[in-house]
């Protein structure tokens, strides 16, 4: 068996979470709005012909449900952070969110992606790229429009999440690795 991603999505409620999900699992699109409260998706798939096994995390976009979010947050290897962009509110919403996670991850960087829902509602945008671009330029987070309706750019997101999550992950074992060789270097006999 391959390796284990555990992804979360995140993002308020309304902006196309479950649909992004279900579009991605499924190939469809859920016409009705169901409020999710949380649900977990399976999907074994090969990304650059190493086969990774994906527990997606739909979260709940309702403020009554923030507590379950620490948990969330805790256990993401990887963030798919959406917002609407016919809601500027949703947006900020989603910043808010992003804030939450690496403040929970203790990190200055995590794999987050961006994800602009609904960019086949284009004459009812509120937030341009062009803003997003400006509020994270600073960063290296990827940004990305999508469209559940549609089907545009829904496995993009996940194919560069679990690679995002892959460089990070060595990352990580390089500054681990770094730290033990730093350690042993300090060490005197007397």
């Amino acid at each position: 068996m391959g390796e284990r991603m555990r992804i979360v999505i995140v993002g308020s409620g309304g902006v196309g979470k479950s649909a992004l999900t279900i579009r991605f699992l499924q190939n469809k699109f859920i016409q009705e709005y169901d409020p999710t409260i949380e649900d977990t998706y399976r999907k074994t798939m090969t990304i650059d012909k190493k086969s990774v096994f994906l527990d997606i995390l739909d979260t709940a976009g309702q403020e009554e449900y923030t507590s379950m979010e620490n948990t969330y947050f805790r256990l993401g290897d990887g963030f798919v952070c959406v917002y609407s962009i016919t809601s500027a509110d949703s947006y900020k919403k989603m910043k808010d969110c992003m804030e939450n996670v690496l403040m929970h991850k203790d990190q200055q960087y995590f794999p987050i992606i961006i994800v602009g829902n609904k960019c086949d509602l284009k004459t009812k945008r509120e937030v341009t790229p062009s803003q997003v671009a400006k509020d994270f330029k600073k960063t290296k987070y990827q940004y990305i429009e999508t469209s559940a309706l549609e089907g545009i750019n829904v496995n993009k997101i996940f194919i560069d999440l679990v690679r995002t999550c892959r460089k990070h992950s060595l990352f990580l074992k390089e500054q681990e690795k770094k730290q033990k060789n730093k350690k042993k270097k300090n060490c005197i006999i007397m």
